[in-house]
């Protein structure tokens, strides 16, 4: 939360909505809401009101008043839920007062945030269902839309899930490509150490492995902190779980599905990260109509 909010208070936040915006409403002499404008003036007030049209989880409300304020600061709202809150079909979320014309500007860029932010929330709610009762957390990854990933990472924590790591920049990952062109997880580990060392850096280390012999080389390995097991079956996962008998964090991902999720996480591993929170969560159906 705390990094949200510093989000929202920083440059990057300001760009990102000043371009959306933009994006809209266009720039230069020839910019702004025609439509709204052609049948309302400034002085015309109005209300609005937010509403879910399915069942699911909130996110993203947050962001409305800034959205609101940076395009007409005569915009107020108030909202009647928070970000994580389970709502339903028909449920007021949010009620806006207003100019008219401003109301109706604002009315799709707030929504598509809302509606992406909550449908990444509701996704990964859905699949932490599903591992209920074990003591495995259910992580997100970098395959996030370009430009949002500070706030897909935000709803999966709205939903309940843990974020992974940020970015490349943040935590040393070392992947199956990594591995090949160094010619192997030993070569690759040395390396990343010397690199560590040289440039007075301190940053946890894991390492994808695809089969049990690799699952054994890794963990010789004293440097390196998780061993992330890739598109390995429920089976394997148990057979290299009993392996690494708890001497390292054991992460596995690839081919997971919310069929099949709670068969993986029984199997003893400590995380599960999912693509799919991010980049294959449907939008959460909410509307934004005018209250006569």
């Amino acid at each position: 939360m705390k990094q949200i909010i510093e989000y929202l208070q920083g440059e990057e936040w300001n760009n990102h909505l000043t371009s959306a915006i933009q994006e809209d409403f266009g720039s230069g002499i020839d910019s702004g809401d025609h439509s709204s404008l052609a049948c309302f003036d400034k002085d015309e007030f109005g209300k609005a009101h937010l509403k879910a049209k399915e069942n699911g989880i909130i996110a993203g409300l947050n962001l409305v008043p800034h959205i609101f304020q940076a395009i007409d600061p005569a915009i107020s709202c108030k909202h009647y839920v928070v970000d994580g809150d389970s709502i339903s079909n028909g449920q007021i979320l949010l009620t806006a007062t207003g100019p008219v014309s401003s109301l109706l500007g604002a009315e799709r860029i707030m929504l598509n945030y809302t509606q992406r932010l909550s449908g990444i929330a509701t996704l990964t709610k859905k699949i932490i269902k599903q591992i209920e009762g074990t003591p495995c957390k259910l992580l997100d990854t970098r395959k996030t839309t370009p430009g949002w990933r500070i706030l897909e990472k935000y709803a999966v924590n709205t939903g309940g899930g843990f974020n992974h790591r940020m970015g490349l920049h943040d935590y040393i990952m070392l992947k199956d490509n990594h591995v090949d062109y160094c010619g192997g997880i030993k070569e690759a580990l040395a390396r990343t150490s010397e690199y560590l060392k040289n440039n007075n850096l301190f940053r946890e280390i894991e390492v994808e492995v695809r089969n049990i012999n690799e699952v054994k080389e890794a963990l010789n390995e004293k440097n390196i902190n998780r061993i992330m097991l890739d598109n390995f079956s429920p089976k394997m996962c148990f057979e290299a779980v009993k392996i690494i008998n708890g001497a390292k964090e054991i992460e596995v991902s690839g081919g997971i599905t919310e069929d099949n999720i709670r068969e993986y996480a029984l199997s003893g591993v400590d995380f599960i990260s999912v693509g799919a929170l991010t980049h294959s969560s449907k939008n959460l159906d909410l509307n934004f109509k005018a209250d006569f």
